[in-house]
């Protein structure tokens, strides 16, 4: 796996996700507005994972709020023979999953309830790097 550089819990956090839960091969955390802060990726260009991840949130967003919804909190895609969960840290982050054809999705949703906490811990500076 390589990994783009972030400072020690981030990176810490991104790699417990794919090790925790079964399938998940790839993670990166980004901005809403699709800058990459972290990455732990495979075969996927983070940058590009950030920033289509930003503007599906966006969509998604919009159709949640147009159907009477509240603040959109996870966005699923299933393909064939992938998977990509884009769950919202906080406001101002996004945390992309991308796992195979065998994630286990409740597994994974259990993961990311403290997943989120903890990235929005750290990204609000309450953790020490």
């Amino acid at each position: 796996m390589s990994s783009v550089p972030a400072y020690a819990p981030v990176a810490e956090i991104l790699a417990a996700v794919r090790e925790n839960v079964m399938g998940v091969s790839e993670t990166v955390l980004s901005t809403v507005d699709g800058l990459l802060v972290a990455a732990d990726t495979e075969g996927s260009h983070p940058e590009s994972v950030a920033a289509l991840s930003a503007s599906a949130h966006s969509i998604g967003r919009r159709l949640a709020a147009e159907a009477g919804g509240g603040a959109l909190r996870e966005l699923v895609t299933r393909s064939a023979g992938r998977h990509v969960v884009i769950e919202a840290v906080g406001e101002r982050a996004l945390l992309t999953v991308i796992g195979d054809e065998g994630l286990d999705m409740a597994g994974l949703g259990r993961e990311l309830l403290g997943t989120v906490e903890r990235l929005e811990a750290v990204l609000r500076g309450d953790t020490p790097a």
